[in-house]
């Protein structure tokens, strides 16, 4: 049974920094795929950042290039998204997702090919 939590949201102000976690547990293969996503009420589920364990290969959506960064702690099996210079428009629940196989870079922000969700956690981004 594959188990993602995540933690470390907040309330943060503009410029700020948060670090979000995500501990995966129950993969049975080192070849998987774990992805960060957020939404907004009234909003799609938008993909923002992804990296795939056999590889260690990472994608970003061009809203967060150069101020988020995905990484992971291979021995905790635990997965970060650092996230700097912090926007108001980044305001949301992040979730992490995770898929038991590697995807291909042009799929790996369609949410529906993640069969695991973690629970969400809240960042505010305000003044």
């Amino acid at each position: 049974q594959v188990q993602l939590v995540e933690s470390g949201g907040g309330l943060v102000q503009p410029g700020g920094s948060l670090r979000l976690s995500c501990t995966a547990s129950g993969f049975t293969s080192n070849d998987y795929t774990i992805a960060w996503f957020r939404q907004v009420p009234g909003a799609e589920r938008e993909g923002v950042s992804v990296i795939t364990t056999r590889d260690g290969g990472k994608s970003y959506a061009d809203s967060v290039k150069g101020r988020f960064t995905i990484s992971r702690d291979g021995l905790e099996n635990t997965f970060y998204l650092q996230m700097n210079s912090l926007k108001p428009e980044d305001t949301a629940v992040y979730y992490c997702a995770g898929a038991n196989y590697r995807l291909d870079a042009e799929y790996v922000f369609r949410g529906e090919l993640y069969r695991y969700w973690g629970q969400g956690t809240q960042v505010t981004v305000s003044s």
